[in-house]
């Protein structure tokens, strides 16, 4: 025990505590930071400069030099002869630089085209402008007096061709006076007489000479005579898998198809008996 104001042995003296102090930066008038501080100096405005003008020049030595000049055009995605057509379409671009090349322009000459439904352009440097090309798809001819023209799935005109060509092909008549131009999409029954006919091209369907549309609805006539009687433009590819099952099961004489209602096919004859329910046809799936 501590006696006569004397530690007793064996304690310590308590340390002492000791002060820091942290500097915080010093604020201007007003007690806000100094914006002269934060502004960049004179020096980083001078290299920011420099670079922006390097760039600039940079970009105009490309656009206005041979450096990126168009010395090749690939053509994705189109036939032979709608190649050459792309090609033909953007033939200005041959020595000017990927740079200065009006995409946008080019894409619009291209799709006038009436063989090509789509297209997309990408610069391919250092010399190379690429076109992806979708095609149109021819689907019939459509005849007027002497004159014969190849149809797009689209209903667009493609291109004028000799009597007797593309046999394939479904045949779809028009008067005289109906307007047709090489380019131009067709409209009202001729559009529908060319959608009529697109699940013909390419398909096992009994050839097809002529597709009529009128306001009773569109008519397929077979080079066999037979009518197939689609009704209306709905569901032309489940009206089409019905008839292709059905025409083997008609009976001899029958004059006409109709499909117009796919659940219930129904066959003419030339009999006085002349609507025959075809039987054994009752699922409608393609």
């Amino acid at each position: 025990m501590a006696s006569g104001g004397r530690v007793a042995r064996g304690s310590r003296p308590r340390a002492r505590a000791e002060s820091v102090v942290v500097p915080f930066p010093r604020r201007g008038q007003g007690g806000l930071l100094d914006p002269a501080r934060l502004a960049p100096s004179a020096r980083s405005l001078l290299l920011a400069f420099a670079l922006l003008a390097g760039a600039v020049a940079a970009y105009v030595v490309a656009r206005e030099t041979a450096l990126f000049a168009v010395h090749r055009v690939e053509v994705e995605g189109a036939p032979l002869g709608v190649g050459r057509q792309v090609e033909a379409a953007v033939a200005d671009a041959d020595g000017k630089s990927l740079l200065a090349v009006d995409l946008g322009a080019a894409d619009r000459v291209i799709e006038s085209l009436p063989t090509v439904a789509a297209a997309s352009l990408d610069r391919a440097f250092p010399h190379t402008l690429r076109i992806r090309v979708t095609p149109e798809r021819a689907v019939a001819v459509v005849r007027q007096g002497a004159a014969a023209f190849v149809i797009s799935a689209r209903g667009r005109v493609m291109r004028e061709v000799e009597l007797g060509t593309r046999a394939r092909l479904a045949r779809i008549w028009v008067p005289k006076g109906a307007p047709l131009q090489v380019g131009s999409l067709l409209e009202g029954d001729l559009a529908a007489a060319a959608r009529a006919a697109t699940p013909l091209a390419g398909t096992p369907f009994p050839p097809v000479v002529s597709v009529e549309a009128a306001s009773s609805g569109l008519t397929l006539h077979l080079r066999s005579g037979l009518e197939v009687r689609l009704g209306d433009a709905a569901d032309v590819d489940l009206k089409l898998a019905v008839a292709r099952r059905v025409l083997p099961l008609l009976r001899p004489g029958s004059v006409y198809l109709d499909v117009s209602v796919p659940e219930r096919p129904v066959a003419g004859t030339s009999t006085l008996n002349s609507l025959v329910e075809v039987e054994g046809t009752t699922s409608t799936s393609p």
